[in-house]
């Protein structure tokens, strides 16, 4: 009977009843593929230097047969990790990353896309945090009795979009674009102290920036959204896009379930999403797009490609640069995370032409960083920080012209 519990908890709690075992690993020249002779859980991988390596954990597996290497992989290591869990570590021959991981419907086939970079990417790369790969929902176990969801209707994306106002009179002057997360229909985090909402907060904070920007008078200064109204992620930086900004910082609140987390972070753009959206954008139908004034519609294939890899690549370079800038001014006037800088794929910050930013302003879930960030002290400190920046940001690159 004690037997059938715990089995029927295994099952109730969405894991596997055993944990499943490496079966066959296949590493061709631009993938590899885990086959597992159960469903596993889920699966991470990141990159390690000196020497360089791809790991990858599997949860709810155990190793299997050894595995030999090739011309990309020199060796091949498994070990058990943790009480329910496998670490794959692939040696590697050359610089190589993981750009995108993909279960199979049955949950138990992953296959890593991989890409050959140079020593500097892979060294980015490194310093990212991990990639996580989920299965598919229910592959064999018992679904629970009873489950909720909760719908609300999202307004479409509108081609038609009006532009938002841009305040300063002066056209020569650069345009920084300030982009509140969240609104209307999409709270963001919610506090479960007092029920503050992110979307109310992030916009107290962008229309206080806003101001303290004008205030200094060396930019131009526009909103996404001045109330509270929903706009879909590509949207937020289309405007930008479309207004030719030279700068966009997208404000937000960090949120954790657990814990006392506390301070602001910076985000840019990973390697690996660039990677895959430059891609994308390449292998568009109708390339109407224009990248550093030049029209992709009347280039060829490789030559937008090109293009398209060099801009972004600048763009990564300049994005990160003021996230760094943002940070070193931010520490004195707010609360920071030791690492403040990090990078993630992150739908808002894949503008290829134009320097981007999300800026995670503090914890909404914890009560002391949420009643700084929504207070008008706060607020100015974190207008002040962003002020800061800006101003050293493009007076260097009026210096560097």
């Amino acid at each position: 009977m004690s037997f059938l519990l715990a089995l029927l908890a295994c099952w109730l709690g969405g894991t596997p009843a055993w944990a499943a075992t490496v079966e066959r690993v296949e590493i061709r020249h631009d993938r590899i593929v885990i086959r597992f002779d159960q469903s596993v859980a889920d699966a991470s991988s990141f990159v390690l230097r000196g020497p360089q390596r791809i790991a990858v954990d599997v949860a709810g597996a155990t190793p299997g047969a050894p595995v030999e290497g090739n011309d990309l992989v020199a060796a091949v290591r498994q070990a058990p990790r943790g009480e329910d869990g496998t670490r794959i570590v692939f040696d590697l021959t050359r610089p190589t990353i993981v750009t995108e991981g993909m279960f199979g419907p049955d949950g138990r086939e992953l296959t890593l896309e991989l890409r050959t970079v140079d020593d500097a990417s892979f060294a980015r790369a490194a310093a990212e945090r991990r990639l996580r790969f989920l299965p598919p929902f229910n592959m064999g176990m018992v679904t629970p009795a009873r489950r909720y969801e909760v719908s609300v209707s999202v307004p479409k994306s509108s081609r038609s979009l009006a532009l938002p106002r841009i305040y300063g009179d002066d056209d020569s002057r650069p345009l920084v674009v300030i982009d509140a997360g969240h609104g209307g229909v999409d709270p963001g985090a919610i506090s479960p102290v007092d029920g503050r909402r992110e979307k109310d907060v992030t916009l107290r904070i962008a229309r206080a920036i806003r101001d303290e920007l004008l205030r200094s008078g060396r930019v131009r200064v526009a909103l996404t959204r001045e109330d509270d109204k929903f706009l879909v992620l590509q949207e937020r930086y289309g405007i930008a896009r479309k207004l030719k900004a030279n700068l966009f910082i997208s404000v937000h609140c960090d949120s954790v379930g657990s814990g006392d987390a506390s301070g602001a972070t910076v985000y840019t753009l990973s390697e690996v999403a660039s990677d895959k959206e430059s891609a994308r954008l390449a292998a568009r139908e109708n390339k109407a797009d224009i990248i550093s004034g030049v029209n992709l519609a009347s280039t060829s294939a490789d030559i937008s490609s090109i293009l398209i890899d060099l801009t972004q690549r600048e763009t990564m370079n300049s994005s990160a640069s003021f996230a760094r800038l943002l940070g070193r001014e931010a520490q004195p006037l707010m609360p920071m995370k030791p690492n403040f800088h990090r990078m993630a794929s992150l739908v808002v910050l894949k503008a290829p032409d134009m320097p981007s930013i999300l800026f995670e302003t503090g914890y909404i879930s914890n009560p002391k960083d949420a009643a700084f960030i929504d207070s008008r002290e706060g607020r100015q400190r974190i207008a002040e920080s962003v002020r800061r920046a800006v101003d050293i940001h493009f007076a260097r690159r009026l210096a560097s012209n």
